[in-house]
């Protein structure tokens, strides 16, 4: 299938005549008293909402939205944090066949405007701390609900009047559509770097990909119970989280955001077995004992069999994936033992390509052997394990296909001996000194094992004569010694080549994040470019 031909109503898939409210009422119908999402906020009390409920309360939320005159086909904007709200406003879009879009809560307020501006949203569902900036910058909204609290805090604001509330949403229940796994589904936001983020568009068949082979990937099982602490408007915990329980009936208690100090107590009270991890989540409860006892029978990150397993007596899986992929492109599997910080190998319903050059056609590009580096391109089905679109911009879909339909992910990979793989970094990642590529990742990994780091991030900064050279961020650890910067650089000369070493070890209290807590390292190039300047 080539790169412009997406998904065709002709071609038999998984999915035929499926879509997402379908696989709700066929849970609610099989569990209905069984729980499906356990909301623990950080205030006040938790709610358990079982599938029968949830469907019921989804159905009411679509009635609401069509009275409002949301049609199949329109965007709704979705501008909230964790909550079950989000959740109901995701699926009851889903309901009516309009299309989701969520938002990164810590978005500014030009990114919200142009967010609702480029999908040409018709409405808008956020929370009391956001209502005004919301109202301000997405003018062309017909109308805004708003909820009752703040993922669960009392507003400071005041709380929404009825007519505007999220509770006035609820109404006569919505009619299923005939079922389309064609039709759109949702769209989420790329973080963007140089340029605006694009809109990657989700079929009703892209979701139940990821719910079935997230789940699958995984080795998810009806009981199990999945915390929910990343956010919900991110595809980590839209579809490796949420739609992977759905597809098996599994429970997902949602936290509002990740809490070391409440982590481990929620876990052992909802007797949690599964949960995503990212490295900022782990080297924070490095600082909290474990439980003696615990149910978790495995963790999945960016990368497996990590050095703090036996810390936390659990086995983390690896995996590689983006919101184009909606699920894991490549994985580690639990029976299979694969090297420590590799993120597996690839996943049976994907091919893999890794060639040294990406801007060539797969075909005509020369593969990376065992023991080498290279891009990482992707071919798979556009609208079923792939992305349909980008919204709005045929341009730049087309632009990220090579000719026969491979993705070019952006991503660098080591292809291990042993036929694992290692993320390497992103393309944009990769430095260029005095006629050298060097991988931040590679200094990173030199610069997190010295004592007394708790997190660093390597970029480039401009030279006159070797156009750049690395400067490390670096967080310290709680009583980590004076002289860490020394420390660290003698540890770059020992381990690096010394074009590799960082010109500059600089010790910060925090550093910008983005999507998922990962570093913004586009705001630490701009501050080096502004101190040149």
């Amino acid at each position: 299938m080539s790169a412009l031909t997406p998904l065709q109503r002709c071609d038999a898939h998984p999915f035929m005549g499926m879509d997402v409210p379908g696989l709700l009422e066929q849970r609610a119908h099989a569990r209905p008293d069984h729980p499906f999402i356990v909301w623990e906020p950080f205030e006040g009390l938790p709610e358990v909402i079982s599938y029968g409920m949830f469907c019921e309360r989804v159905r009411r939320i679509a009635g609401g939205l069509q009275q409002r005159g949301v049609r199949a086909g329109d965007c709704v904007l979705i501008h909230l944090e964790n909550c079950p709200e989000t959740l109901l406003a995701w699926y009851a879009c889903a309901w009516l066949g309009a299309i989701a879009v969520t938002t990164n809560a810590r978005a500014s307020d030009d990114e919200l405007h142009y967010y609702a501006e480029h999908c040409g949203a018709v409405g808008g569902i956020t929370q009391p701390k956001f209502a005004a900036r919301v109202a301000a910058s997405c003018k062309g909204l017909r109308w805004l609900a708003v909820t009752a609290t703040d993922s669960g805090h009392a507003p400071l604001q005041g709380a929404p009047d009825a007519a505007s509330s999220f509770a006035a949403l609820d109404a006569t229940p919505a009619p299923r559509r005939p079922a389309d796994p064609l039709a759109p589904c949702s769209v989420q936001y790329t973080s963007g770097t140089t340029s605006r983020p694009k809109a990657v568009l989700w079929t009703h068949a892209n979701a139940l990909w990821g719910a079935r082979i997230n789940a699958a990937h995984e080795d998810l099982r009806a009981e199990d119970v999945h915390l929910v602490h990343l956010p919900l408007f991110h595809t980590n915990a839209q579809a490796y989280s949420v739609l992977a329980c759905l597809w098996v009936g599994a429970t997902a208690v949602v936290l509002p955001r990740f809490s070391a100090s409440r982590f481990w107590p929620v876990s052992i009270a909802r007797r949690v077995t599964w949960t995503s991890m990212i490295p900022f989540c782990i080297q924070a409860l490095l600082a909290h004992e474990v439980p003696a006892e615990h149910y978790y029978r495995l963790w999945g990150a960016a990368a497996c069999a990590l050095p703090t397993d036996a810390h936390f007596r659990v086995q983390t899986i690896g995996w590689w994936g983006m919101t184009e992929t909606i699920t894991h492109g490549i994985v580690s599997d639990r029976h299979l033992p694969s090297p420590s910080m590799s993120i597996g190998r690839p996943a049976a319903e994907y091919r893999i390509a890794i060639v040294e050059d990406d801007s060539v056609p797969v075909r005509e590009a020369r593969h990376v052997e065992p023991g080498g580096s290279g891009q990482l391109l992707i071919q798979g089905v556009r609208g079923l394990s792939l992305f349909q679109e980008y919204l709005g911009n045929a341009k730049a879909t087309a632009e990220s296909f090579d000719p026969d339909g491979w993705f070019r992910t952006g991503d660098r990979v080591d292809l291990l001996e042993e036929g694992s793989i290692r993320f390497g970094d992103r393309t944009k990642d990769m430095l260029k000194v005095g006629g050298e590529n060097v991988a931040a990742s590679e200094i990173e990994r030199v610069i997190q094992a010295v004592p007394g780091v708790a997190e660093g991030a390597v970029v480039g900064r401009a030279h006159p004569m070797l156009d750049e050279v690395p400067v490390a961020f670096v967080i310290a650890a709680p009583n980590a010694p004076a002289d860490l910067a020394e420390r660290i650089l003698a540890a770059c000369r020992q381990q690096l080549a010394d074009f590799k070493c960082p010109h500059e070890v600089r010790i910060v209290s925090e550093l910008p994040r983005a999507t998922l807590e990962k570093v913004a390292k586009a705001q630490l190039r701009q501050m080096l470019a502004q101190e040149g300047a």
